[in-house]
């Protein structure tokens, strides 16, 4: 049985419990508070001591269960994106999938970095469309201290770990339904942003990244796949209650609200609470925007995120 709509009906997010502060971040680097906020937005992250990026993602998992007041066995799908997964097989999901008891579900991982959790909510909206499932569990999560080079100024200020998690399933209502999703990838730009082999064969090693051409990608492919959903979709920035952008950069979502018109008040902003954290960030930021009584029911959002890859692409959901 096919439905006619998808949608987003609960979400929840985990962050570890250890905090590290712009302040405790310049004993181990060259820098300071004031340098950190003023150039990303961020003043702490949460990084992981003992657990590893399926706690995170169970974690949230099963707040987001809770919320929906469902169990892990009515549970069609499990779809975690992650980069930082603690073995290169299997995936992330399976072992979540184990960890939930989610027995009547089959699990699988994406793998699209900061663009993950867009790309396993259009995954998620098809099946929901085409009748394969009628609710699945969405997942982000990322451990970005495991591939942080903490001497490297440059990256080590703007990660952190943590999780988000939905429930995407079936919806008749017109005004409760994911509208469109546009995704993009250039893999000619493929070396700015990577995580590389480990040289000790550990199973990850640092993340690099050309910060100047991300910067400039991030705002010109966020910005187009924005332009192009709403025109696409005969709607204009007038209709959209909430942008909840990636969570990379307080000054990439500034310029990005600038140089396209868009309000920076009707911006969805918790960099400064969490960092980036990867495939996480976007429901992070959803989290947040419900629990400061932002993001209501019935909002139209505007989604968008780039990533590693380069991937990139925007969503138009109406809570």
């Amino acid at each position: 049985m096919t439905s006619k709509y998808s949608m987003i009906s609960s979400i929840a997010s985990y962050l570890p419990e250890k905090v590290l502060t712009n302040d405790d971040l310049s004993k181990i680097v060259d820098t300071n508070n004031e340098w950190i906020v003023s150039r990303t937005g961020i003043e702490k992250r949460h990084i992981v001591t003992d657990e590893k990026t399926y706690d995170l993602a169970y974690k949230s998992a099963l707040l987001t269960l809770e919320k929906e007041g469902i169990t892990a066995k009515d549970v069609d799908c499990i779809i975690v994106s992650t980069i930082t997964s603690s073995d290169k097989s299997p995936a992330t999901a399976n072992k979540v999938q184990a960890m939930l008891g989610a027995n009547n579900a089959y699990a699988f991982d994406i793998q699209a970095a900061c663009s993950g959790f867009l790309y396993g909510l259009n995954v998620a909206d098809s099946f929901i469309k085409s009748g394969k499932d009628n609710t699945i569990l969405l997942i982000g999560a990322d451990a970005m201290s495991l591939v942080t080079d903490w001497h490297d100024r440059s990256t080590c200020v703007l990660l952190g770990d943590g999780a988000g998690s939905c429930i995407v399933k079936r919806s008749n209502n017109v005004d409760k339904r994911i509208v469109d999703i546009n995704l993009y990838s250039d893999g000619t730009k493929y070396n700015q942003i990577i995580v590389h082999n480990s040289a000790n064969n550990n199973y990850m090693g640092h993340m690099t990244m050309n910060g100047p051409e991300v910067f400039k990608s991030a705002i010109k492919c966020m910005s187009e796949s924005m332009h192009k959903i709403l025109s696409k979709n005969n709607m204009t920035i007038n209709d959209i209650d909430w942008i909840v952008p990636h969570q990379a950069n307080a000054r990439i979502i500034k310029s990005l609200c600038e140089m396209n018109g868009y309000p920076i008040e009707k911006a969805i902003i918790s960099i400064q609470e969490h960092a980036n954290t990867s495939s996480a960030t976007i429901p992070l930021a959803l989290t947040h925007g419900i629990e400061c009584g932002k993001i209501k029911s019935g909002d139209t959002l505007l989604i968008t995120a780039m990533g590693a890859g380069l991937t990139w692409g925007s969503g138009i959901v109406k809570l």
